[in-house]
């Protein structure tokens, strides 16, 4: 049985109080745009992983899985590689490129929050599919207080 290679992360918001929307955390490699993800490690289930990843990437600790545990899958690409993102919010818009224990460089050279516009007119295809889901689920009525 072929197991797919499994990458994990997580589209993190956060609420823009003062034009009441939500901001989408990007992180940029080479010249691509994504959310912060990394490859699922043994013995580590990919929400841990997408966890760990956004703390390894951003030093984001504090988030608010508010919409539950759901995510979305990406079709394969590179390598047959698949991505999983699930959904989560923070309070605080501080974050840190931190550097790889391996490298000693950050694995991404710039990140920004983007309007939900802005974001779907500079991400992948793939990154988009996902962008989409999570706009769909979040710009559903709650309570963002």
């Amino acid at each position: 049985m072929n197991q797919k290679k499994l990458s994990s992360g997580i589209a993190i918001l956060y609420w823009d109080v003062k034009n009441s929307e939500y901001l989408y955390l990007l992180l940029k490699a080479y010249q691509y745009w994504d959310f912060p993800k990394g490859m699922v490690e043994k013995n580590e289930t990919p929400l841990q992983a997408a966890k760990r990843e956004v703390q390894e990437e951003t030093a984001i600790e504090e988030l608010d899985f508010r919409w539950g545990e759901i995510y979305k899958e990406t079709g394969p690409y590179r390598a047959g590689k698949v991505a999983r993102y699930y959904i989560a919010q923070v309070n605080s818009c501080d974050v840190s490129l931190l550097a790889n224990p391996e490298t000693g460089k950050p694995e991404h050279q710039d990140y920004k929050w983007f309007r939900f516009g802005e974001a779907n007119s500079i991400v992948s295809p793939r990154v988009k599919s996902v962008l989409l889901w999570v706009n769909s689920i979040v710009s559903q009525p709650q309570d963002n207080s």
